[in-house]
């Protein structure tokens, strides 16, 4: 449907991309760019090793904000507490569920990161929004999609991708350049999610199953083995830029993504210490104020909020596995020191949060949102 101006401007062919075929493509990289892009790579390697010794519910925070993160790209937004409550099946913002759906696709690249091929990419896609939108899961795309313009045709459009019927064979080959051995490791990830971006296999759902496609990388090549260094964070700051980049790789320029995506690297690793050192310091605090016996349930609940900061007395229950009453005594324990707080009113279906974790992540999030100098 449209005016008839728009649908007599729809009328007549359109150029649709194709795209060139990589896998076995020789690269010609200049030395100061593979120097950026392998320095990045030993920033990853070191932020991660540092990361990874210390407790557990570090690395699920970093899932949880590299997936925000990766969705805001998208313009999906989403607070802390929010997400949270998406997380135990309490919120109804459209949005929360949408990441919700984000971090189990991050979950499935991190999973399948020594397996990736195109039956991977598929269960990425599946992870990201077989809840809200399962009609274009498990398949490529059978019809044409475009980037800008209206809705009517492509004619107008920013950018428009190949045809459907070219994205079987373009999934193969970019799925097969994603495994191979013998280029600078944030060269061929910049590389892999450029083309996966140009390809579109997808209806929808693009944009953040190629940026899981950067963390099973990371993984499957070894430059992290512990957390999810959240690099789409290092995006947010120059998103413009993210996308002129993306626009220049198709034009033939592969310098501008291999800098961006290395300039991210550096940001997300300088926001993520930021992150650390605020969340040692909640927990430090809250070590220190609550009077009970290390092993207490207590105690135990502590390291729970780190990575779920909104529970129930159900949640603690099943977390700590102890009976109701002794998890209701444990969030009563924390919530007269100050540690938890109830987040709705009444006595049914009581909920509780840990204000300060929630305060860092969404602070994470206003970092990563602030434009980079000279960006």
């Amino acid at each position: 449907m449209g005016s008839r101006r728009r649908i007599r401007a729809a009328r007549g062919p359109y150029d649709a991309a194709v795209p060139p075929l990589i896998a076995d493509a020789v690269a010609d990289l200049p030395n100061d760019l593979v120097a950026v892009a392998e320095d990045a790579g030993r920033e990853l390697t070191r932020f991660d090793a540092e990361v990874g010794p210390m407790a557990a519910p570090f690395s699920a925070i970093l899932l949880r904000t590299e997936s925000a993160s990766s969705s805001e790209v998208e313009n999906l937004t989403s607070s802390a507490k929010q997400l949270a409550l998406a997380e135990i099946g309490a919120s109804g913002s459209p949005n929360a569920l949408l990441v919700v759906g984000n971090v189990a696709a991050m979950e499935a690249a991190i999973a399948l990161a020594d397996d990736l091929d195109p039956a991977a990419i598929l269960t990425m896609h599946r992870a990201l929004l077989e809840r809200s939108a399962p009609n274009i899961v498990g398949h490529w795309r059978d019809e044409q999609v475009w980037i800008g313009g209206g809705s009517v045709s492509p004619h107008g459009a920013a950018f428009i991708p190949p045809h459907q019927d070219r994205v079987p064979e373009l999934m193969d080959d970019v799925m097969r350049f994603a495994r191979r051995d013998d280029l600078p490791v944030i060269v061929q990830i910049a590389i892999a999610h450029a083309q996966f971006e140009t390809i579109h296999p997808f209806p929808d759902g693009n944009g953040r199953t190629g940026r899981a496609l950067v963390q099973g990388m990371l993984r499957g090549t070894g430059v992290t083995k512990n957390v999810t260094v959240p690099v789409s964070a290092g995006l947010l700051g120059d998103t413009d830029g993210y996308f002129r980049a993306l626009d220049a790789y198709r034009a033939g320029d592969i310098r501008p993504i291999v800098e961006t995506m290395s300039e991210a690297a550096f940001s997300a690793i300088a926001n993520g210490r930021t992150l650390e050192k605020a969340i040692t310091e909640i927990s430090a605090r809250w070590e220190s104020a609550v009077r009970a016996r290390s092993d207490s349930s207590a105690h135990r609940l502590l390291h729970v909020l780190l990575r779920q900061p909104v529970v129930t007395t159900g949640i603690v229950a099943r977390e700590l596995q102890v009976s109701g009453p002794a998890a209701q005594a444990a969030v009563d324990r924390l919530t007269a020191s100050g540690i938890l707080s109830q987040s709705n009113i009444g006595r049914r279906n009581r909920r509780w949060q840990a204000t300060e974790i929630l305060q860092a992540l969404d602070a994470f999030g206003a970092r990563a949102r602030r434009r980079r100098p000279g960006a």
